[in-house]
């Protein structure tokens, strides 16, 4: 439900602005209920990214995996369809959303009044010492963005400005919880904010000015 891609999948309870329904130049996808070897598909690959960043193995067990990963590739490559079609992005009941560009995140609290997602940043976003990469905050408060302006019932918009504070080191394999709603809004412009929670502990927070699209814009 990010301003880029699921944002557009009718998840809207309804509330807000009316214009909810101009999307400006933006296709407006269908949610996908891919079944559980969509899920189970995603969740090995995750797992492959965290052993692709954190192992060193020896050269024939490199090179087999090597011939796999080229395998599966070739599975895979005659099936792929236009944007909008695949199930990543847009199996919102699965973490993430069934993507492996999003965090492996699951959404709590989805309404006007804010949104809100617990998971754990894994091994494959580390950034070092033991801490998640900073980059992937912003990431993660982005996708949050998206889904609160959707909660909200207003338009699809882009991320104008994203300024994230961090407060504190995001550990790894640690539960946390990301929340946030809209602060306000002045025409085409939508303000929110968010922070990123380990307990009571903050770790990050986050503001934001997401921008309605006008017609044809994309």
């Amino acid at each position: 439900m990010s301003e880029h891609t699921v944002g557009a999948v009718d998840r809207s309870n309804g509330q807000g602005d009316s214009d909810y329904e101009h999307h400006g130049g933006f296709p407006k996808y269908e949610v996908a209920e891919p079944g559980p070897d969509w899920q189970r598909f995603v969740e090995a690959m995750r797992t492959l990214q965290d052993l692709a960043v954190s192992t060193d193995p020896p050269r024939d067990v490199l090179v087999e995996v090597a011939d796999r990963a080229e395998e599966m590739a070739a599975l895979l490559k005659p099936h792929v369809v236009p944007e909008g079609q695949s199930p990543s992005g847009r199996a919102i009941d699965l973490p993430g959303r069934g993507s492996l560009l999003m965090l492996p995140w699951t959404v709590e609290k989805f309404g006007p009044d804010g949104v809100q997602s617990r998971g754990v940043f894994r091994r494959y976003h580390l950034g070092g010492n033991g801490a998640a990469h900073g980059g992937t905050l912003p990431l993660l408060f982005d996708d949050l963005m998206g889904m609160i302006v959707h909660a909200y019932g207003r338009p699809i918009s882009r991320t104008a400005y994203l300024h994230v504070n961090y407060r504190a080191v995001t550990p790894l394999d640690t539960e946390l919880v990301v929340e946030g709603s809209v602060d306000r809004v002045e025409g085409r412009k939508t303000y929110v904010t968010a922070r990123l929670l380990q307990g009571d502990k903050l770790l990050a927070d986050c503001e934001a000015l997401m921008l309605q699209l006008l017609p044809g814009q994309q």
